[in-house]
Formats: structure tokens, sequence, C-alpha cells
């Protein structure tokens, strides 16, 4: 986005209606284990990567979606462990914060300036994606709430 590079090519996930053989993994023992993952403090997106390597009672599961037939972040809102804020919008949040305190200790540091620049930018544009939806209507960023929120 803030940048003029070019993106980076990777493959392509096989296409598959169901699961492998090799996975057979109940559907609700996977929906437990996902939300026990995230009662842990675990993000959604490492989640999957946790169910992919270890799996379930020592069974891997390729993919979450193909084993229940939702999301990952469908099974936390259904059980009410869905995260305060979207993942991605945390994420940058971090960024933004941690680059702020960085200037206040380096105020001469004008590379991090741009990039605490373009971190807020893309914190604007997540939330006003977010607002009314998964946020507050009359949710506003600032650093100093951000900084509460990620508390």
């Amino acid at each position: 986005m803030h940048t003029r590079r070019r993106g980076t090519s990777g493959s392509d996930r096989p296409v598959a209606d169901e699961p492998p053989e090799w996975s057979d993994v109940d559907a609700e023992d996977v929906e437990a284990r996902v939300v026990e993952l995230a009662e842990e403090g675990v993000p959604p997106s490492e989640i999957g990567l946790r169910l992919r390597d270890s799996g379930v009672d020592g069974t891997p599961v390729p993919d979450v979606k193909l084993a229940t037939g939702k999301k990952i972040t469908e099974i936390l809102e259904e059980n009410d462990a869905s995260p305060e804020l979207p993942e991605d919008l945390r994420n940058v949040m971090t960024t933004a914060v941690r680059l702020a305190d960085h200037m206040d200790a380096n105020p001469q540091d004008h590379q991090n300036k741009r990039a605490r620049q373009n971190a807020e930018s893309k914190v604007r544009r997540l939330v006003n994606y977010y607002r009314g939806d998964q946020l507050p209507e009359d949710f506003t960023y600032n650093i100093d709430h951000a900084r509460e929120l990620l508390e």
C-alpha cells in the first residue's frame, strides 16, 4: 500500500471439497479445540497453524473450514470467544504504538516518523472498514486510546 515494490507470487492452495482421508477428526472436537485455544489467548491466525501442526488429539487438521464447514472466526463468534478487536487492526495498532514510543525517545528519526504515519494511516482505514460492524459507531483512533486497548 505504501511502497513501490511489486507483490510476491506464491502458490495457491489446492482446491478441495472435503477433508483428506487421513484427517478423520470430528467437527465438534475441532470446534472445542478452537475455543480452547482462543480462551488461552491465541489469535485466530495462530489457531489455524497450531491445528495444522499439532492437531486435535494428535491428528492434524489441514483446513478447519473443510473439517467443520465454518471459518475459525465464525466458530469463535458462535461461542462468544472472539477477540474484542479484529486481529489485523490489533497488529497494525501494535506497530503504531511501538513506533510512537520509539519516536518519543528518538524525535530525530525521520524514517520511522514516516513509518508511523503510514501505520496510523492503515489503522484509520481499518477503523473505517470495521466501524459499525465489529467496532462501535463512535470509535475514533488516537494513540492514547490504542495504548489502552492493547493493554
